[in-house]
């Protein structure tokens, strides 16, 4: 059983790798080896990064409007196959139209693996009272962001940009192989039935509207860095075409992270533990703005690495521990205001470089606006107060 557990496990991770660490985080760094080859401007850049976002919207809103309870295993085999199918023909034209259109439905796809498979996952988990691997599962985007990194390089060295995506989705079908055989629900609604209520004493439901809020500020701010990191790296004197560098520590900032702020939220409290993460990515955010060398980058995306999953944890476990019995319409929820600000940070902070030739007032408006959505957490925190007493009167497991 333990065996198989652990399976299902690196299952839920394989399909974040695919979807979210390759599907729809390698344009960061594909972007600056497209823009060279191609001369296309920071505008046209911003337009194809929030294709994919507005995809990423509206699968995020199907996925938590429609009920697939029944039907999740097979829906997410599907999305993944369209994922890998949109990363291989990213590399097969050079239409800007068609560029659009596959981000979007390579948008769509990424949302519902990551909901579909959050659920899945999230719910086995729970069952076996181990919602603290939560942290293992979504380190799955880091890992992905890692392996990408290690990737691109000697792709484009070989194939030129076009067969970089074309290599990374070969390598997401022989991961979406061993998803196939792995992630697999069947048994788990006995378990759930028995361990529902095993859920530690979280803010009321009434609450989740803040959560919600600050959920979709973050993706509003934290998607600039997201998008452009790598492409404002590249146009720098400290990064001589070894920008990828910046993107590779991202990634390796992100494999432990989720794990680390798992941990420091059953020791904190989730809310708590959000607002220092999305403090530090702010802090980590404006530093390439405003203090210009290889250092401040590598910091910059030690610290966004380090967050920006560890947000995501703690966001979608608090979320489900705040509503149970729906998991996918909760996740799917706070997955779509993410999404719209996911959807606006990139066309606003690629309008505003166009105009002011730079990235600095982008980062800096981003960095203020994720650190607004902390403080609007702020007020969650006397809940956990009330809550640790109960816990330790009444012994749950968190």
């Amino acid at each position: 059983m333990k065996k198989q557990t652990y399976l299902f496990l690196i299952g839920g991770i394989f399909s974040l790798i695919i979807a979210m660490g390759i599907g729809r985080f390698a344009y960061t760094p594909i972007l600056p080896l497209m823009q060279k080859d191609l001369s296309f401007s920071n505008t046209v850049a911003g337009y194809v990064a929030s294709s994919n976002y507005a995809g990423y919207f509206l699968g995020a809103v199907l996925a938590g409007a429609i009920p697939l309870k029944q039907f999740r295993t097979i829906s997410l085999r599907i999305c993944l196959i369209v994922n890998i199918l949109t990363t291989a023909t990213m590399g097969l034209t050079h239409s800007h139209i068609l560029w659009y259109v596959l981000r979007f439905l390579s948008g769509v796809s990424s949302a519902y693996v990551l909901v579909l498979a959050s659920g899945i996952v999230l719910d086995k988990l729970s069952a076996i009272n181990k919602t603290c691997w939560s942290g293992l599962f979504y380190g799955g985007v880091g890992l992905g962001i890692f392996l990408s990194s290690l990737f691109i390089p000697s792709l484009n060295h070989l194939y030129q940009w076009e067969g970089t995506w074309t290599g990374l989705a070969v390598v997401s079908g022989i991961l979406a192989f061993f998803v196939w055989i792995w992630l697999d629900e069947i048994s788990n609604g006995i378990e759930m039935k028995n361990k529902q209520e095993n859920f530690a004493q979280v803010p009321p439901t009434k609450w989740l509207i803040w959560l919600i809020i600050a959920y979709g500020l973050e993706g509003l701010g934290y998607i600039v860095t997201g998008t452009f990191i790598v492409s404002i790296a590249e146009t720098t004197s400290s990064f001589h075409k070894g920008a990828t560098l910046v993107w590779m520590m991202v990634g390796l900032a992100a494999i432990p992270s989720c794990l680390t702020w798992s941990l420091l939220a059953k020791k904190w409290g989730y809310v708590k533990s959000l607002v220092l993460a999305m403090a530090l990515q702010s802090l980590g955010m404006a530093m390439p703005a405003l203090w210009i060398s290889k250092t401040s980058f590598i910091i910059s995306a030690l610290l966004f690495g380090a967050t920006f999953m560890g947000i995501t944890t703690l966001a979608t476990t608090l979320g489900r521990q705040m509503n149970p019995s729906n998991s996918n319409r909760t996740i799917g929820i706070l997955t779509a205001i993410f999404a719209i600000g996911q959807l606006i940070g990139p066309i606003l902070a690629g309008a505003l470089s166009s105009f002011t030739h730079n990235f600095n007032t982008a980062l800096i408006g981003a960095s203020c606006v994720v650190l607004i959505g902390a403080g609007m957490l702020l007020n969650g925190i006397q809940f956990e107060r009330k809550s640790k007493g109960l816990l330790s009167e009444n012994n749950y497991e968190v």
